[in-house]
C-alpha cells in the first residue's frame, strides 16, 4: 500500500534510507552508495521531520502486508515542477517492482498538485541507477550540479556530483 508518511513514520524512514544507500546491509540491493561515501549514515530522523515539514512536501511510503515501511519517496513542489528524493527500497525488496510503484504514485501526486514535470538528482557515477530512470522516461537536462560532503552523509571516498534528471508528464 502506498500512502502519506507521518513525523511517526520518520524513525522507520531513517532505517530504510540508511539500509539502502550506506554500510554493509545496502550491498544487498543494487542502490548501495557504500563505495562512494563512507559511514552508515545517509539521513537522520531529524532530516526526515524537516524535510516533511517543508511547505509543498510530502513523503510517501509503500507500506508491506505487516505494515513494515519498505519503500519511500520524497516529493518537493517547485512551482510547475515536483522534485523527487529519498527514493529508497529495502535491499533485500529491490528489484521486485516496489520503486516503479512509487514512481507511478509519484507522477499520480505530480498531476494532482499542477506539476507537468518530474526532475532529480543522481550521483553521476550512478550509470546503472541512471539507466533505470531513464527506463522509465526520464531523461538527462545536460545540467550537474556540486554534491558538497557534509557531516551527517558521510566522507566522499572519489570526487562525486549530480546529474540532473527530468520527466515530463
Amino acid at each position: 500500500m502506498i500512502e502519506q508518511a507521518t513525523a511517526a513514520d520518520a524513525k522507520q524512514i531513517e532505517f530504510l534510507l540508511n539500509s539502502a544507500y550506506r554500510g554493509d546491509s545496502s550491498r544487498k540491493g543494487w542502490t548501495t552508495e557504500a563505495d562512494l561515501i563512507a559511514g552508515n549514515r545517509r539521513t537522520d530522523e531529524a532530516s526526515v521531520i524537516a524535510v516533511m515539514n517543508q511547505p509543498g512536501s510530502v513523503i510517501l511510503k509503500y507500506t508491506d502486508d505487516a505494515g513494515a515501511i519498505v519503500g519511500t519517496v520524497n516529493l518537493q513542489k517547485h512551482e510547475s515542477k515536483l522534485y523527487l528524493g529519498m527514493f529508497s527500497v529495502s535491499p533485500h525488496l529491490q528489484g521486485a517492482g516496489i520503486g516503479k510503484q512509487l514512481l507511478k504514485a509519484a507522477e499520480v501526486h505530480a498531476l494532482s498538485v499542477n506539476c507537468n514535470c518530474i526532475y532529480m538528482s543522481v550521483i553521476s557515477v550512478r550509470t546503472e541507477l541512471i539507466d533505470w530512470y531513464k527506463r522509465n522516461g526520464y531523461k538527462e537536462t545536460g545540467e550537474r550540479k556540486p554534491f558538497h560532503e557534509d557531516e551527517l552523509t558521510g566522507k566522499h571516498l572519489q570526487q562525486l556530483e549530480f546529474c540532473m534528471l527530468e520527466k515530463y508528464l
